[in-house]
């Protein structure tokens, strides 16, 4: 797979994400279908959560929408950068797309202090762009005073002026922050301590929490699943078990989790285990 050549480390799973890939800092969560209309509210809004916690990139990657993905084109599915696997490819050779679909059609960001610095560079008046670009004076000054988006074909007679170097490219492996509301019992305890905790679903894990730097995936099964994720995601892993629990790995009862007083605590009890 293109990942692995890349040097990242792949983690194949299944459930509201495919692929949890790594590479240095780098972290992505990656969901692949063919058609991302398929593709529900529910699991975007598990990997953007997911993502949130440690500090990853959620990301569809896609042939279709209905109609096919356009190559360095950026589209949103439930606030997930949506994106064919050229356009992915591109991203990570770092030549980022400056083209993303919203309800309005096809357009384009413009850096307007770029445009303003290259148009002065190439001797070109207000009047002469506006001309070329068919808007008036008074717009060209809007474009250059902030980012503002344009249409494609716009976006197509600036590209053929200055190049790409005027436009703002969408940055695909950008952090998300949507940490959402604990619920159940086991999110709520950790809240209590301090924690940021989300339950989740179709996960290798049930809870995510975070304090600090420190993140935990914790398993409500007695057949742990996420333990070769922790690693990957610099995150401790703790199982919370109805029957008997094993001595050699983070396991708590349910009664015994409960009891906890303190984050630090907690933290300890896991730490003990590396």
């Amino acid at each position: 797979m293109f990942l692995l050549k890349d040097n990242f480390t792949v983690k194949y799973i299944s459930g509201c994400f495919d692929i949890i890939a790594r590479k240095e800092s780098k972290i992505l969560l990656v969901k692949v279908l063919e058609d991302a209309n398929s593709i529900t509210e529910e699991y975007a809004r598990q990997m953007r959560r997911i993502s949130s916690y440690v500090k990853a990139s959620p990301l569809i990657i896609a042939e279709k929408a209905g109609s096919l993905l356009r190559d360095n084109v950026v589209y949103e599915r439930f606030n997930v950068f949506t994106l064919n696997f050229e356009t992915f490819r591109n991203s990570l050779n770092n030549k980022f797309p400056f083209i993303i679909r919203t309800r309005a059609g096809l357009t384009a960001l413009i850096d307007g202090r770029k445009l303003k610095q290259v148009r002065e560079e190439q001797g070109l008046s207000l009047g002469s762009l506006s001309s070329r670009l068919g808007v008036s004076k008074s717009m060209i000054q809007k474009y250059e005073t902030e980012i503002s988006g344009i249409t494609l074909s716009k976006a197509f007679k600036l590209y053929d002026i200055f190049g790409d170097r005027i436009f703002n490219k969408i940055n695909i492996f950008s952090e998300i922050k949507d940490l959402g509301e604990p619920l159940s019992l086991y999110s709520k305890k950790y809240s209590s301590l301090g924690f940021d905790a989300s339950d989740t679903k179709k996960a290798p894990f049930d809870i995510i929490a975070k304090k600090d730097s420190e993140v935990i995936l914790t398993e409500l099964r007695d057949k742990p699943k996420s333990a070769s994720l922790s690693k990957l995601l610099d995150a401790d892993n703790l199982i919370i078990y109805k029957r008997k629990k094993p001595k050699d790995i983070p396991a708590l009862k349910k009664k015994e989790f409960l009891e906890f007083e303190s984050a630090n605590e907690l933290i300890k009890f896991l730490k003990e285990f590396q």
